[in-house]
């Protein structure tokens, strides 16, 4: 895995908080040049602790001591400063709006090699590695529905669980609010969030028996 210091002035102090999370993004734009330019832009005010381009080269660019400024308004099981506990990874891609595309396999290679260095460095359980549309999904919908969740899972980053039981239409939100998913977002935006992250095969905001039984599964893998 190759390192590279790429400093960005958009940071700031955690305020005494742990880090407990840890949340990818894809940079949604039309090359990573220009991301890596946006992140290190004082007139941006958006920063990442680390950037990885498609050939797998891994930009540093905010020491996982301080906040970088990746989750923008965001919420996690209780958690609206998600910034303040989390590590933040962009992953160059164009992204929905400029042509989304797989993650490269020596993309998806040092994400791997970095996440298990972070989570050697830091108490994160296993729920809460998550995507930017996890904590922001009235409004993001990255890393997306191309992003390899079940082959992190595999190698020890995240969760894939199996399916559970069928809780039922009405458990729905309850569900996905006991697992961590913001309660006042409407239903359809967390689910469709949801569905990029655990049931990627189709993605239409709608809680069909498939993604009630994939939620039922993640509630019991997280016990």
């Amino acid at each position: 895995m190759k390192i590279v210091e790429r400093p960005s002035p958009n940071q700031d102090a955690r305020g005494g908080v742990g880090v407990d999370m840890l949340v990818l993004h894809y940079t949604g734009m039309v090359s990573g040049e220009a991301a890596l330019a946006r992140l290190c832009d004082p007139a941006a005010k958006v920063s990442a602790h680390y950037t990885i381009d498609e050939d797998g080269t891994v930009y540093a660019m905010v020491p996982e001591a301080q906040r970088a400024w990746h989750a923008g308004l965001s919420f996690w099981a209780g958690a609206r400063d998600v910034n303040a506990r989390s590590i933040g990874i962009e992953l160059v891609n164009p992204g929905h709006e400029f042509g989304y595309r797989p993650f490269p396999m020596a993309q998806i290679g040092a994400l791997a090699a970095l996440c298990h260095q972070i989570l050697n460095r830091h108490s994160i359980p296993a729920w809460r590695v998550l995507g930017h549309s996890d904590v922001a999904p009235a409004r993001k919908d990255d890393p997306g529905e191309l992003f390899p969740w079940k082959k992190l899972a595999g190698k020890g980053i995240g969760l894939w669980p199996a399916p559970g039981g069928d809780p039922g239409d009405a458990a729905v939100p309850a569900l996905l609010a006991r697992h961590g998913y913001d309660p006042d977002v409407p239903l359809e935006k967390t689910i469709t969030a949801f569905q990029r992250h655990f049931r990627p095969s189709r993605v239409d905001g709608i809680a069909d028996r498939e993604t009630r039984t994939r939620l039922s599964g993640l509630i019991a893998a997280c016990g």
